[in-house]
């Protein structure tokens, strides 16, 4: 019987040169990196890019992993770190991609939630939601749109949060408080 290993377990392991750690952790990772970049980046194609670069980093810095914190805290700072980066890259070049709904290529997009069928006009009302609540994630700044994912979609605390922002705790609350007050706003104007 195997014990499984832990995420820094794995990384360390990835330093030493085992391939099948790695694959480990992509796949622990990958659905829930794929989703926070294309969520703060709000382009699935740069999500899927980021988060292919994500991967990339993390095999070729596991040597860095130090452990003063948790394996989550590190890699989603390397995610951030390079959605922020993309933004700068192509300011000018931001396409709204719904977070429900078909992918680019016409298939159903990871992203999406489990349903059973919910009919034509469920469907559109999902779709009509989910392209509003892209549009508010899309107003707010990258620092704001990076701590309500880390907090909505990895439950991360605000210590948590500070540490992959790199700012401090209260900073992180600003963030996040300021994020969720100005999408809640934009929803309820639209």
């Amino acid at each position: 019987m195997s014990v499984e290993r832990t995420d820094e377990e794995l990384c360390r392991a990835i330093a030493a040169g085992d391939a099948g750690a790695f694959d480990q952790l992509v796949e622990r990772y990958q659905t829930r990196t794929f989703r926070m970049a294309a969520t703060i980046l709000a382009n699935e194609a740069d999500g899927r890019d980021v988060s292919q670069e994500a991967f990339i980093r993390l095999y070729e810095n596991a040597h860095r992993f130090d452990g003063r914190s948790r394996f989550s805290t590190w890699f989603h700072r390397i995610v951030v770190n390079l959605c922020i980066d993309n933004q700068r890259r192509n300011r000018w070049w931001r396409k709204m991609v719904p977070l429900l709904g078909k992918s680019e290529e016409g298939d159903e997009a990871p992203i999406d939630p489990p349903s059973d069928d919910p009919g034509p006009e469920l469907e559109a009302i999902r779709k009509q939601a989910a392209g509003k609540l892209q549009e508010a994630l899309s107003g707010l700044s990258p620092s704001q749109r990076a701590a309500v994912m880390l907090s909505v979609q990895e439950d991360l605390s605000s210590r948590e949060i500070a540490a992959v922002l790199k700012c401090s705790e209260a900073t992180a609350r600003v963030h996040l408080h300021r994020g969720v007050t100005r999408l809640m706003k934009t929803m309820k104007e639209a």
